[in-house]
């Protein structure tokens, strides 16, 4: 076997690997490579922000956070195993926390948009992405739920 094929499938393992113990662990942001065709087929084959944002699990279900360094509008949008849509109302609430380096935390509440499509909101200008995390929060089935990520400015 050449080399190439054999990274190939190492590659290939190591990525189907990651994506079934992310079944078992708390949501992780996921790495966004260069796009690829959705696959529907597959559970957790589509990894790729549907809306410039960045992807994470909980579970089966994917959630996408758009931020926005204007702090104009931020989204939070649900997706099944197979990145199939759901609609915003699977979640009951939902909201951000804002935290900047030398700042007060700002809370950003979220409410559905006028589509039922995604969770909205607006904050203040976001002027050191680096320097920013953000508490991503919400609840589902009864059940809270938040993790802290990195800002990323899209």
């Amino acid at each position: 076997m050449n080399r190439v094929v054999l990274l190939a499938l190492l590659l290939g393992g190591v990525e189907l690997a990651a994506c079934r113990r992310a079944d078992r662990e708390a949501a992780a942001p996921i790495a966004s490579p260069a796009p690829q065709a959705a696959s529907s087929a597959a559970p957790h084959g589509d990894h790729n922000p549907h809306h410039g944002g960045v992807v994470l699990m909980k579970g089966d279900l994917h959630f996408e956070v758009v931020f926005d360094a204007a702090g104009r509008e931020y989204r939070l949008y649900f997706t099944d195993a197979v990145r199939e849509d759901l609609p915003a109302s699977i979640a009951s609430a939902a909201s951000l926390t804002i935290r900047r380096d030398g700042a007060a935390e700002e809370a950003i509440a979220l409410d559905i948009d006028s589509a039922g499509e995604s969770w909205i909101g607006s904050g203040r200008r976001v002027a050191d992405p680096p320097g920013t995390t953000v508490r991503v929060a919400f609840t589902i089935a009864r059940e809270p739920y938040w993790i802290d990520v990195p800002f990323a400015a899209r």
